[in-house]
C-alpha cells in the first residue's frame, strides 16, 4: 500500500434518470476533498470515479473494479437505494476495506443485516420524512391523499415513513400507485388517480419527476402535490426550468433547505457556487456525497492517514467521528448510521422567478427509526410496496 498517496474510489450514477444527481454528488465529493487541499498529513488524495446506472449488479461490478484493478483504499458511494443494498452486501466480502455511503437512501443499508465496515454519514429516506405528514395534515389541511412512487427500496421507505406518521394522526391514504424506475409515460397513472383526495404524495426523482410534472400540468388537474425528498430537489428544478405556478407551495422534507440561515450552510452554498458558477444551489446529492466524504477525511486525519492493520484504526475512527456539517451536527449510531436534522420546506419563488425550497420547520437530530424504539420498529418488518399498508 502506498505511503504517499490515498486512493479513494467513488461510485455515482451518471447514466439514466439519476444522471444529474450523480454529477452533483461528485461535485460534493470534490468540495470536501478541496477543503483538505487534496491531501491528508502530506499524503496526496487521488479520487478514481466510476459511473453506475442505478442497477445493483453493475454497482458491485464497478466496486470490485475499483478495489482489484485500481487498488483504491476505500470506496465512497453509491447513489441509488438498491445499489446501496448491493454495496452493503459486497462490503461483507471485503472486511479489510471501509465502504462509506454516497447518498443511497434505503434504510436497510444500515438497519437490517448491516455490514460492520459500511458507514453512512448521510441520513436516509425514512428519516427524511420526519414531520412532513404532520405539516401537510395540520397546516395544509390534507386529510386524504394518494401516493405515487417508483417501485424499489428507497421510495418504499419514503412512502413508509410518511404512512407511519400520517395514519397515526388520522390521515387517510386512499390508494397507492407504483411505477418502474425510468418511467416516461405517466398518462395512465394520472388518469387512474382518485378525485376525492386533497393531495398526491409523489416520490419519484430525476428525469422521472420532470416527466411527471410536465404530463401532470398538461392534464389541467389541480390536485395539490406533496413532494418526496428527491422529487422537489434542486437537480429537478434546474432541469425543469420554469415550473407552473401551481407547484409553488408544494411541501416536501429532507436533509436540506435552500434558505437555511445557518452560517455553515451559507458558507457551503457560497463555496459550491464559487466552484460551480453555472449551478444554482447544492442538491441533496451534493450534500450527501459531501458529508460522507468529509466524515471519511476527518477520520483519516485522526489516524494520520494510516490504513494498515486491515484499516482497523480507520474504521474505529469512522465509527466515533462527530462533526459539524452545513446542516448541523452529524454523529453515527450503533449501526454506523447518521442521526441528523431534517427540514420541512415549501416550494417558493425568488425575486428573479427561480424556485427554491423555503424552510418552514426544522426537526432536530432525527434517528434511524423516527423516534420509535428500535426493537419495536423492527417488528413492523422490512418496507415494501404493501408494508406498511395504506390507511383508507
Amino acid at each position: 500500500m502506498s505511503t504517499t498517496e490515498i486512493k479513494i474510489g467513488a461510485l455515482a450514477t451518471l447514466v439514466g434518470p439519476y444522471a444529474a444527481m450523480g454529477e452533483d454528488g461528485l461535485r460534493g465529493l470534490d468540495l470536501a476533498v478541496a477543503e483538505f487541499d487534496g491531501q491528508i498529513v502530506g499524503k496526496k488524495i487521488t479520487v478514481i470515479k466510476e459511473s453506475t446506472n442505478a442497477m445493483p449488479d453493475d454497482a458491485v461490478m464497478y466496486a470490485d473494479m475499483l478495489l482489484n484493478r485500481h487498488h483504491v483504499d476505500f470506496i465512497i458511494g453509491p447513489l441509488s437505494g438498491n445499489e446501496g443494498i448491493a454495496i452493503r452486501d459486497f462490503a461483507k466480502t471485503r472486511p479489510d476495506r471501509a465502504f462509506i455511503n454516497g447518498i443511497a437512501g434505503t434504510q436497510d443499508i444500515t438497519l437490517r443485516s448491516p455490514a460492520p465496515n459500511f458507514f453512512n454519514f448521510s441520513s436516509h429516506g425514512v428519516q427524511w420524512m420526519a414531520g412532513l405528514a404532520e405539516y401537510v395534515y395540520k397546516t395544509q389541511g390534507y386529510k386524504r391523499v394518494a401516493t405515487l412512487a417508483e417501485d424499489y427500496s428507497y421510495p418504499h421507505g419514503q412512502i413508509a415513513g410518511f404512512t407511519l406518521q400520517y395514519c397515526k394522526i388520522g390521515g387517510k391514504i386512499v390508494e397507492k400507485f407504483w411505477v418502474s424506475l425510468g418511467t416516461s409515460d405517466y398518462s395512465g397513472v394520472i388518469k387512474a388517480m382518485p378525485t376525492d383526495i386533497d393531495a398526491i404524495f409523489v416520490a419519484v426523482g430525476g428525469t422521472d419527476a420532470v416527466n411527471f410534472f410536465q404530463q401532470y400540468a398538461q392534464t389541467g388537474r389541480k390536485t395539490p402535490l406533496i413532494g418526496g425528498s428527491i422529487t422537489i430537489d434542486q437537480t429537478v428544478l434546474d432541469t425543469r426550468g420554469a415550473i407552473a405556478e401551481w407547484l409553488v407551495g408544494t411541501a416536501s422534507s429532507g436533509p436540506l433547505a435552500d434558505d437555511n440561515p445557518d452560517p455553515a450552510w451559507q458558507t457551503f452554498v457560497k463555496a459550491y457556487r464559487t466552484r460551480y458558477p453555472r449551478a444554482s444551489s447544492p442538491s441533496l446529492a451534493t450534500w450527501g456525497y459531501y458529508v460522507n466524504t468529509k466524515g471519511a477525511l476527518l477520520a483519516l486525519q485522526q489516524v494520520k492517514g494510516e490504513l494498515s492493520d486491515v484499516q482497523a484504526r480507520f474504521m474505529n475512527a469512522l465509527r466515533n467521528i462527530q462533526f459539524h456539517s452545513p446542516t448541523g451536527v452529524i454523529r453515527l449510531d450503533h449501526n454506523r448510521q447518521a442521526n441528523a436534522n431534517v427540514f420541512i420546506t415549501v416550494l417558493d419563488r425568488n425575486p428573479d422567478g427561480s424556485l427554491y425550497k423555503r424552510l418552514v420547520k426544522t426537526i432536530p437530530n432525527v434517528n434511524s427509526t423516527l423516534g420509535i424504539p428500535e426493537d419495536e420498529y423492527l417488528k413492523i418488518g422490512a418496507f415494501h410496496r404493501d408494508n406498511p399498508p395504506a390507511c383508507p
